[in-house]
């Protein structure tokens, strides 16, 4: 299985929905390892390492966010697979 490493920048009502306490349920489900944090510009940041297919899953339900999320737009930066993360954090 291939490892894949993402950053997302997600654009939107992305704070204050539970957006990245969503996103860290989803990675631990999908053993996907890395952090989200929200910026100060209204953004969520995340890091996602994994399996290809785990991490794809996570960034097609970044697209939609929780239920009260509207997700408007996000940027998917591939980056070299680096193995740092054990875990998936909240940070703040």
């Amino acid at each position: 299985m291939s490892k894949q490493r993402i950053r997302l920048f997600v654009t939107g009502k992305v704070q204050g929905v539970f957006f990245r306490q969503t996103l860290k349920v989803m990675a631990k489900k999908n053993d996907v390892f890395g952090w989200v944090k929200n910026l100060e510009d209204g953004r969520v940041e995340s890091v996602l390492e994994g399996d290809e297919d785990k991490v794809n899953r996570l960034v097609e339900w970044a697209h939609r966010g929780p239920a009260n999320a509207r997700v408007e737009d996000i940027d998917i930066l591939n980056e070299k697979f680096t193995n740092e993360f054990s875990t998936f954090d909240v940070l703040y």
